[in-house]
């Protein structure tokens, strides 16, 4: 499960107290003093000093994380760019060949989750290669050098205590453990508390070890979709054909009308033939505007953003999910231009000054940026599809 998800899940395991106690802890400071204090609440929550002692030992600050915190440039590009980036034939032949070694996990998590194969395929793939790179970053470092940055501290600090508990179901290593550098651990990338609330042994053997066992990364990924709102055996994205005429304004994830609206409306699926559950609601999505790939995307679409945030992940995740279910690849068609990472920021400062919340000035096109750029085009009578240009810049 990736970065940012854990604030979901901060009550899960901890009792009201607990979580009070977590959210107003004090961040920054003397390091040691931090650390001393973690120590403090694991006693107070129950466990053992021998336990702390082992666990919090050898925890130091760790500087390589808070710089990849700070790093992720890759979600400026846009979504057809990024795909083809992620998208390679090894990855390709890999997911399929992955779902044949573990056809007898994928009927079982059919069966009990109704998880369709291609997503959990997709974000394996995206996170770790298949299992082949799952970081390089000590876990127990990173989430206390996290957890002690006052950026997010509310996100990180339950993760050392998921972890703390993992040492003591003897699932952790504070020394050797290894992930990504925001402390996902093992070939779907979960954070310690996901692995505690929602880890499945797959294989039997007992443990629930994410890192070498393929049936125990994949239940326990079902598992946490599952119990965010994934619908069974139902669709989650299809690349459509829109009309010319069609009102932008209403695309987006914010808008959702029924299939058959849509359909109503020249909403076509590009395969061909009728698009499935015409009484469901769904929303169309254009991420490079309406001259740019279009899909329509169904509920359990929305559920992917509780793994990752970044709309263009999300989105491409979704996409190779269908890919490696057969669909084709999608028709990139011919976008308007976007704008490069200083135009960004000139153009969430004017969407800001005009009273519209667009989140941190960071170049990046995030949900916030997109609803602005949606309002603002419509306000100066120019396409609403949300997808900014320097038509729209130089407008403002």
């Amino acid at each position: 499960m990736r970065r940012f998800l854990a604030p979901l899940f901060l009550s899960l395991t901890l009792g009201t107290t607990a979580t009070a106690q977590a959210q107003e802890a004090p961040c920054g400071g003397d390091f040691g003093q931090f650390v001393q204090g973690l120590r403090a609440e694991a006693a107070e929550r129950g466990h053992s000093a021998e336990s702390i002692d082992a666990f919090f030992r050898h925890a130091s600050f760790y500087q390589r994380a808070l710089d990849a915190d700070r790093r992720q440039g890759i979600f400026t590009v846009p979504f057809t760019e990024f795909a083809r980036r992620l998208i390679s034939q090894s990855r390709m032949d890999n997911g399929r060949r992955n779902a044949d070694r573990q056809a007898a996990t994928f009927a079982e998590i059919e069966n009990r989750f109704g998880v369709a194969q291609g997503i959990l395929l997709a974000f394996w793939a995206f996170e770790t290669d298949y299992g082949a790179f799952q970081g390089d970053y000590n876990t127990l470092d990173s989430l206390v050098t996290l957890a002690y940055d006052c950026r997010r501290p509310e996100l990180f600090r339950p993760e050392v205590f998921g972890a703390l508990e993992l040492f003591e179901m003897g699932d952790f290593d504070p020394v050797n453990t290894q992930g990504a550098w925001a402390g996902e651990i093992g070939m779907v990338q979960m954070l310690p508390e996901d692995i505690v609330n929602f880890g499945i042994d797959g294989d039997g053997d007992g443990h629930v070890y994410l890192q070498t066992s393929a049936p125990d990364a994949l239940m326990s990924g079902a598992n946490i979709l599952s119990s965010l709102g994934w619908r069974p055996n139902e669709p989650w994205l299809i690349e459509v054909t829109l009309p010319s005429d069609l009102d932008w304004y209403q695309t987006g994830i914010h808008t959702t009308r029924t299939v058959a609206e849509w359909q109503a409306d020249g909403v076509q699926a590009r395969a061909g033939g009728a698009l499935p559950m015409p009484s469901t609601q769904a929303s169309i999505i254009i991420p490079q505007g309406r001259n740019g790939p279009a899909f329509i995307a169904y509920p359990n679409f929305s559920v992917l953003f509780e793994w990752n945030q970044s709309f263009t992940y999300v989105m491409t995740a979704a996409y190779f999910a269908t890919r490696l279910e057969g669909a084709p690849v999608f028709d990139a068609r011919n976008p308007d231009p976007g704008l490069n990472g200083d135009q960004m920021r000139r153009l969430q400062t004017a969407l800001a000054a005009r009273g519209h919340d667009v989140g941190e000035i960071d170049g990046i096109l995030g949900a916030g940026t997109r609803a602005a750029t949606r309002e603002e085009q419509r306000r100066l009578g120019l396409p609403a599809d949300a997808w900014p240009t320097t038509a729209l810049l130089n407008a403002l």
